[in-house]
């Protein structure tokens, strides 16, 4: 039995009762809101441990349902998007609005669940470490690991959940390139199936973030045809 409350947010009832239905026999707590602005209210209410959301509802979608939320960092749970688009641009989309995923309808209740299960298991993990050192400092980019923060030249940079999980696996293993699976697993705590479109949208959103030039990256540098590495800058590590 577990304590973690999911959110199920889609106007669609039968998809939601069938959700929480899988949810509830893995023993989560369900709560569900079948419009954008219930689901805001829900999140205050009862702020939940991540959010099911579908992404086209009628009024306010759940693209604008997701900013509401991640303004100035008031909810940080994971947010999964659900959708009948599957399209490259649709996950793009979705992803820099805020997303840690983007699950595409139809999809097996199962597989959900396990998606569920990995991100309240990462978050659980990511919660619980104690970084020694506190702060590093690479070039001109610095990060608070105790606090989850970082800055560009003394500038604080807003980086989502995932954005910031990628980035401490890489100063993590930093001196050595990773695959794009591995990176993947280590992020999300599953196999990517061989479809790594999520990280590679919140590895180009990070370098948006991040880099000087994104488009002449010098910090996340790609490794053809294998992954990526941390590169470019001497570390010094304090606290």
């Amino acid at each position: 039995m577990t304590d973690k409350l999911v959110l199920i947010v889609d106007d669609e009832n039968e998809v939601a009762e069938l959700v929480e239905k899988y949810l509830k026999r893995d023993g989560y707590r369900v709560v569900k809101a079948a419009s954008g602005a219930e689901a805001i209210q829900k999140v205050e209410q009862h702020r939940p441990d991540l959010v099911l959301l579908d992404m086209a509802m009628p009024g306010m979608d759940g693209l604008e349902v997701m900013r509401q939320l991640r303004n100035q960092a008031r909810y940080q749970a994971p947010i999964l998007l659900m959708s009948c688009n599957g399209d490259d641009s649709a996950v793009i989309r979705g992803l820099s609005s805020g997303a840690d995923d983007y699950i595409t309808k139809p999809f097996s209740p199962e597989q959900l669940v396990a998606r569920v299960k990995a991100h309240l298991r990462r978050s659980d993990i990511l919660g619980r470490i104690k970084e020694a050192p506190e702060t590093m400092t690479l070039g001109r980019l610095k990060i608070d690991f105790l606090h989850r923060t970082v800055w560009v030249d003394g500038s604080p940079v807003p980086l989502s959940t995932k954005e910031y999980d990628i980035l401490y696996h890489m100063i993590r293993m930093r001196g050595r390139a990773l695959s794009l699976e591995e990176l993947y697993r280590l992020t999300w705590g599953f196999d990517s199936n061989g479809d790594t479109r999520t990280l590679l949208v919140h590895i180009s959103n990070i370098r948006k973030k991040l880099e000087p030039d994104p488009d002449n990256p010098c910090f996340i540098v790609t490794v053809r045809g294998f992954g990526y590495k941390i590169s470019g800058f001497d570390i010094q590590a304090s606290g």
